[in-house]
């Protein structure tokens, strides 16, 4: 008869099932607990042969958790978290507050960084971890607080709104004042090189779009530029190398600085917009909420 009181497979073997799942790779699981892949794959196999249950389906070029897999992970985690906070405190250790964003290398790099020395100011002590990426990532499976999302307004039913979109030309101010070129009206970027966003994700960015908003069909101008990042091809408006397709608000800290001009007024909403979400695991953190409240108050004073 076994008298212990617990029924639980070794602590190690948890720690290797938690960290596999949660990156669905047994290579990413080895690097974060500094083993081999090999390893990582023998402890999860010495998991599943105490629980008499299989816990990933491991196919040629995927790992994914079966529906035995999915509960104790569920599990596993919650009470790791539990473990690590209750540890931390006994140890006397101050609790690293930490903030996890994953957002677009867009709006991280022309919007959020910009402002986020204004917050690290008011909240000292807090980190903030900035994932950007086109990826749109799992927020309880990868450990993520917020992800701001840029999406159609119609498959956001629900989530906050951070602000839409619309969008309009835009350039150096130099190429918006040459004489040799005038920008006049939209047929005059006939004699321009236009900035292009090449990613088929991306497609209703196209100039397309926006020609034939006003009236330009067959348009055919002095060039293009095409690029697969859209901080790229805003960095190469700044430098007088074409007019790229501006998103607003995303560039209105540029156009105030003068580093962009918008050489016509009229603009075209966009069907798109940046949305917050939060995870499950960030509803009790303090800081996830004060880093929320900071964002849409920046958000609706970009809008003011």
């Amino acid at each position: 008869m076994n008298s212990r009181h617990w029924q639980l497979p070794p602590l190690e073997l948890l720690l290797a099932f938690e960290a596999a799942a949660r990156h669905l790779s047994f290579t990413k699981a080895a690097g974060e607990l500094f083993l081999t892949q090999s390893a990582v794959s023998r402890q999860i196999q010495g998991l599943e042969a105490s629980l008499g249950a299989k816990l990933f389906e491991r196919r040629t070029r995927a790992l994914l958790l079966t529906e035995s897999g999915q509960q104790l992970y569920k599990v596993a985690q919650e009470v790791l978290q539990h473990l690590h906070s209750a540890t931390q405190k006994l140890r006397g250790a101050a609790a690293v507050r930490t903030v996890t964003v994953t957002t677009t290398p867009g709006f991280a790099s022309l919007w959020l960084i910009p402002r986020l020395n204004d917050y690290l100011q008011a909240h000292p002590g807090v980190d903030v971890r900035i994932s950007a990426s086109y990826e749109e990532v799992n927020l309880e499976r990868d450990g993520v607080d917020l992800a701001i999302r840029y999406a159609k307004d119609a498959q956001m039913h629900g989530e906050r709104p951070v602000f839409e979109e619309s969008v309009i030309p835009v350039c150096s101010p130099a190429l918006a004042h040459d004489p040799a070129r005038p920008l006049r009206e939209p047929a005059d970027l006939r004699a321009h090189v236009l900035l292009h966003l090449d990613d088929a994700k991306f497609s209703w960015m196209e100039w397309n779009l926006w020609l034939h908003a006003h009236g330009l069909r067959d348009f055919k101008p002095a060039g293009m530029l095409q690029f697969n990042q859209y901080d790229q091809l805003v960095q190469a408006a700044v430098n007088g190398q074409g007019v790229a397709l501006g998103r607003l608000p995303l560039l209105e800290r540029l156009l105030r600085q003068k580093q962009l001009a918008t050489p016509f007024e009229k603009s075209v909403v966009s069907s798109r917009g940046y949305y917050l979400l939060r995870s499950r695991r960030a509803a009790g953190k303090a800081e996830v909420a004060q880093f929320e409240a900071w964002l849409l108050a920046e958000a609706k004073n970009e809008r003011a």
